[in-house]
């Protein structure tokens, strides 16, 4: 397929085609969610029901899902955006309400038995609401990029690895294309470079040529500007290409490598007990003040 950088000249879209696209907004969305307003457009592409036009996108798909949502046919959760965010301190009312939030959100470091320290890396911020679902499941870091990182970021990744002194997996999940491509290898030049006696493994878990083909990803032209595109073959693909349920599943194939289901398991139910065990000291607490 060629991806449109320009409208495509045609004839005002019908209200039963406008009334088509949305039904398949509403499916896509309904099957599979949160997702970004880039993966609600390639799902609707690779089915068939949109072109695979910019134009498309901008004024199409981010229009449509914003009525949508205002109308609640979409509930705002089913559209991920991590790019904007509010920042204030936590207060709570009183010192049970502390103790209570602090034991609802307790998790047990499901890695302290674990032979090897494991990073989810992820290229785009866009994104992180669908990933975070499943590195919150398995207590990992997931480490956003946001384009190149800066060298501050790496060193401080480094940190983090030198200190656990241990075998250390990384899997990192990016688009593919000139500069993306290049991504993982400065990050993983400048952990090897901060973090030298390391025992380091970094795998590329998606965007990979094998997966364009298997999964049949949509893709785009390569942008000629890009320096790096002269020794870049084949036409792009962005990492919200690919379906989340698959995004996320890749990262659970990972997770098993080093934990599987049954130990995960175990290890939540006794996170479970010990955060019932805190939210009885914290009502405790309380009340014998």
């Amino acid at each position: 397929m060629i991806y449109q950088s320009r409208p495509i000249n045609r004839s005002r879209r019908t209200k039963r085609e406008m009334g088509a696209i949305r039904e398949g907004i509403h499916q896509v969305t309904s099957e599979d969610h949160p997702m970004t307003v880039r993966q609600v457009f390639y799902q609707l592409v690779s089915r068939g029901v949109i072109p695979k036009t910019e134009a498309d996108y901008k004024t199409t798909v981010v229009r449509l899902l914003t009525e949508m949502t205002r109308e609640e046919e979409i509930p705002f959760g089913w559209i991920a955006d991590n790019t904007r965010y509010m920042r204030k301190p936590r207060t709570y009312s009183s010192a049970e309400e502390a103790l209570l939030n602090t034991a609802n959100y307790y998790r047990k470091d499901y890695w302290d038995e674990v032979d090897e320290y494991v990073e989810i890396w992820l290229e785009k911020e866009a994104l992180m609401g669908v990933l975070y679902q499943e590195t919150k499941q398995w207590g990992v870091p997931l480490m956003v990029t946001r384009g190149y990182p800066s060298l501050s970021f790496v060193y401080s990744a480094a940190e983090v690895i030198r200190d656990e002194d241990r075998p250390t997996y990384l899997y990192y999940f990016g688009d593919h294309d000139p500069s993306s491509v290049d991504i993982p290898r400065v990050v993983e030049r400048g952990i090897r470079e901060f973090a030298p006696e390391a025992e380091i493994h970094f795998e590329v878990a998606a965007v990979t040529p094998e997966q364009i083909i298997r999964l049949n990803l949509p893709t785009r032209p390569t942008k000629m500007t890009d320096t790096r595109s002269k020794k870049f073959e084949g036409e792009s693909v962005e990492v919200d290409a690919i379906p989340p349920k698959t995004l996320r599943s890749l990262v659970r194939e990972r997770m098993e490598r080093h934990i599987d289901a049954s130990t995960l398991l175990a290890l939540q139910l006794t996170e479970a007990a010990e955060r019932a065990s805190m939210v009885n000291f914290a009502r405790t607490f309380d009340h014998g003040r």
